[in-house]
């Protein structure tokens, strides 16, 4: 199985880049992020078309929203209000090998936005996320469950997931008030981060590149906001994860690029 994850920032006005991948690709699953689309109105006809027969959609106007789209029958579609809030953040389906999760991390802010809990509401909320879906993992499942956890997490974890280490530790998504939650988590069912499970920590890893980069390739300041996780079970299983920098040249892309997980039957 091939298992596609990506923030695609508007499904609508990205959809004929998604056709592109799509073909280029050939995805059995895509979990997206960020689709910015009321479910009645996504673009459902256009990828029946191509085989995803299989949805489940949670959207909203303009911000947040997911779908998880397949070629394969699923089971159990759920969603879940994080923190109380329906702001279409985390929803999952059931394969008969897994159980799959899509998660948007909330941003916890941009730009100027002080990494305070104390003063940035979006960086409280955050880190409160973070921390409900560590207790409910602990007490939902336990490391033998056989579980997929992909998406944007909105998270460089690692000091090679950014481009300066010592230059993001005071900006959101390298904090160490976040790294420290996420590991947390991770650690909740001793995930397998695909990411160190098949590229070395030492290594750089970049999935996001900021819209206000003037030549984004060139400058190269990247950081891994997009992750694909597994529980032991599905060990044996791991193929090969690849990050497509590529799609981030593309005519009206994404800042984020899409990661792909293969896995063997």
């Amino acid at each position: 199985m091939r298992l596609l994850t990506w923030n695609i920032n508007s499904v609508r006005l990205r959809l004929p880049l998604l056709q592109q991948i799509i073909r280029d690709v050939q995805p059995d699953v895509i979990c997206l992020q960020e689709t910015k689309c009321p479910d009645e109105v996504f673009p459902l006809m256009e990828l029946h078309g191509l085989g995803y027969t299989y949805t489940h959609l949670w959207g909203q106007k303009s911000y947040n929203g997911q779908a998880i789209l397949s070629k394969h029958p699923f089971t159990d579609p759920k969603t879940y209000a994080r923190c109380g809030q329906e702001d279409c953040r985390h929803i999952s389906v059931r394969f008969p090998a897994f159980e799959l999760h899509n998660l948007y991390i909330p941003s916890g802010g941009s730009g100027g936005d002080l990494p305070d809990p104390e003063t940035n509401p979006k960086f409280r909320h955050k880190l409160s996320f973070v921390e409900e879906m560590t207790a409910w993992f602990a007490q939902t499942y336990t490391p033998e469950s056989p579980l997929i956890a992909v998406g944007d997490f909105n998270i460089a974890p690692y000091e090679h997931d950014v481009w300066s280490h010592k230059q993001l530790l005071k900006v959101i998504s390298h904090t160490p008030d976040e790294t420290t939650r996420l590991e947390a988590m991770r650690a909740s069912l001793d995930w397998i981060d695909t990411r160190t499970h098949f590229i070395p920590a030492t290594e750089k890893a970049y999935s996001w590149w900021s819209y206000r980069s003037a030549d984004w390739k060139k400058n190269n300041r990247g950081r891994r906001l997009d992750h694909t996780w597994v529980t032991e079970p599905l060990r044996p299983a791991l193929k090969s994860m690849e990050i497509q920098t590529k799609w981030r040249g593309a005519d009206k892309p994404s800042d984020h690029v899409p990661v792909i997980l293969d896995l063997s039957a």
